[in-house]
């Protein structure tokens, strides 16, 4: 072999060393570029992820209150519902004891040897009576 072809071997064998070390410098420097895309794209994956943690505590948050206005809301109507039966029922008792008075008067008049048969005066003050009653109550 000639001193020629051994030259040519030798450029061959350190161009062949360049382009693989040039290579390996490129790979290097693509794999690390990679490894700080990543590591951007995995901040900004754990700054959305803390996002929608406090968007979905501020909705629970906010759900847990629209449950509590609702449960007021329910428990005044509930009492809104007991007072108005409660007033219902004392406005029945109210006519009961009127029909009862209204009762009791005529029976009054009847057995009174003394009234005078002007009965519908009484019986027209005691409607203003209950009337005025209703009106207060």
């Amino acid at each position: 072999m000639s001193t020629g072809a051994l030259i040519a071997i030798a450029v061959a064998v350190v161009v062949v060393l360049l382009v693989a070390l040039a290579l390996n410098a490129a790979a290097r420097r693509r794999n690390e570029q990679r490894r700080e895309r990543a590591g951007q794209l995995h901040e900004e994956a754990r700054e959305r992820s803390i996002r929608a943690d406090r968007a979905r505590a501020a909705a629970d948050q906010r759900s847990a209150q629209a449950r509590r206005r609702e449960a007021e809301a329910d428990e005044q109507s509930a009492q809104a519902r007991a007072e108005r039966a409660a007033a219902e029922q004392q406005s029945a008792e109210a006519e009961r004891l009127t029909e009862s008075a209204r009762e009791g008067h005529a029976q009054a008049w009847t057995v009174d040897p003394d009234a005078n048969d002007n009965g519908e005066d009484e019986a027209f003050a005691l409607d203003e009576r209950s009337g005025r009653d209703g009106a207060r109550g």
